[in-house]
């Protein structure tokens, strides 16, 4: 029954927009309410050993001079590495194989070879945490799980593009062959997106890593003869759970700038898509005004907002698709910003200004990456450039124009 008299589903009170910012208000503090005031994501302690190791890069030299900043961008270390030879490359991977491993314009291999090695010794820190006494059983636990998910990344073939164990730890994963790809696809996850979560083994597609494989193989079956690969960016910290973070655009705006810098290395590829789930949405979305000219479109799913208001608010020249399940719970939050609390006007609303694609076949908000789905094959043709094949979800005949 209705507890306010004279409020009815027509209200025009109801549907003014100091309600639903007020709602919108209701909401986010019962969230707080639930999960606390910082959901923080806790770490397993103060240890950074990227940082510790980019702090001896900065020390060393290497043939007798000194080492590149390792935060310099991807034309300045491609040029420090274009003069070595193979064993000098594995030399200072050896040596350095976290800062290696995450530096964009180092040789894509060698990354992958950089990062084996740092997986490997966080690997052998979790197996030491297995049994010590001094965690909780919980956190042996914890590490055993974590060890066991460090082992799998480390299988045959596997091609880690990034990785850093500190905290909840983040990874990048590539299918496909990512120095000739001239079309690249990176799939942006949302909340609770970790070393733990990187991957899973049931309903492997609702983890990044299942997400980008089962795209990598949609898009050869859209596309056979066109060269991609497709990246499983895990390499951002994301809320830890729907808490504040989850509602705010703090690790948005953090993960934006680390989105851009991979993308910013992908030179030699013709054409860049983001696929961007849940909050992965917010970090596109924030980071879509910077993001360089060969980002040619940004597919958003079960998204809870983009931070703008339209589509020209994302200041983007990229093509700007969006789906939503009609089961997707995403669909209630309050789609607007207020005091900086949400994320600003629904991108599936016609008013938005994006591309709406159908989504026939995903079942909830987990399900848009699923084998045999609509919105799996839509994201496919979107990824290999079959831009006017996509099945859109209304008549609408700029859905699937190929112009922005």
């Amino acid at each position: 029954m209705n507890s306010f008299p004279g409020l009815g589903p027509s209200s025009g009170f109801l549907q003014s927009t100091a309600w639903r910012a007020a709602l919108a208000l209701v909401v986010v503090f019962v969230m707080l309410a639930m999960t606390g005031w910082t959901a923080i994501r806790g770490s397993k302690d103060d240890a950074n050993p990227l940082a510790t190791a980019k702090a001896a890069w900065k020390h060393a030299t290497f043939l007798g001079r000194p080492l590149p900043d390792p935060n310099a961008g991807p034309a300045a270390i491609r040029a420090f590495f274009a003069p070595l030879s193979r064993a000098e490359d594995q030399q200072l991977a050896a040596r350095f194989p976290l800062v290696v491993g995450n530096m964009g314009g180092a040789p894509v291999q060698l990354r992958y070879r950089a990062n084996r090695m740092a997986i490997d010794d966080a690997r052998a820190v979790e197996k030491r945490r297995m049994t010590d006494h001094r965690l909780t059983p919980v956190g042996r636990q914890e590490a055993g799980r974590l060890m066991h998910r460090l082992e799998s990344m480390m299988a045959p073939g596997r091609q880690i593009l990034a990785f850093d164990p500190a905290g909840g730890g983040r990874a990048a994963e590539v299918f496909g062959d990512l120095p000739a790809a001239k079309r690249v696809s990176v799939v942006v996850p949302g909340v609770d997106t970790n070393l733990s979560t990187f991957e899973r083994t049931a309903r492997a597609t609702t983890a990044p890593v299942g997400m980008a494989r089962s795209l990598y193989d949609a898009e050869r079956q859209a596309g056979p003869g066109t060269r991609t690969a497709v990246i499983a960016w895990a390499d951002y910290t994301s809320p830890a759970g729907l808490g504040v973070q989850a509602a705010t655009g703090q690790l948005a705006e953090a993960g934006a700038v680390r989105l851009r810098a991979l993308v910013n290395s992908l030179s030699s590829a013709d054409s860049v898509s983001l696929f961007c789930h849940s909050y992965g949405s917010v970090v596109c979305g924030v980071a879509a005004r910077k993001l360089p000219s060969n980002v040619g479109d940004i597919a958003v799913a079960g998204s809870p907002g983009m931070r703008a208001d339209n589509f020209s608010g994302l200041g983007t020249r990229a093509r700007v698709w969006a789906m939503r399940d009609s089961d997707d719970w995403i669909q209630d939050v309050p789609y607007l910003e207020v005091g900086g609390l949400g994320h600003g006007a629904d991108p599936v609303d016609p008013s938005f200004g994006s591309r709406i694609l159908s989504a026939d076949g995903a079942v909830g908000h987990a399900g848009y990456f699923a084998p045999g789905t609509r919105s799996l094959r839509n994201f496919a043709l979107v990824g290999v450039g079959a831009t006017g094949s996509v099945e859109c979800a209304s008549a609408d005949p700029h859905c699937s124009a190929a112009t922005v």
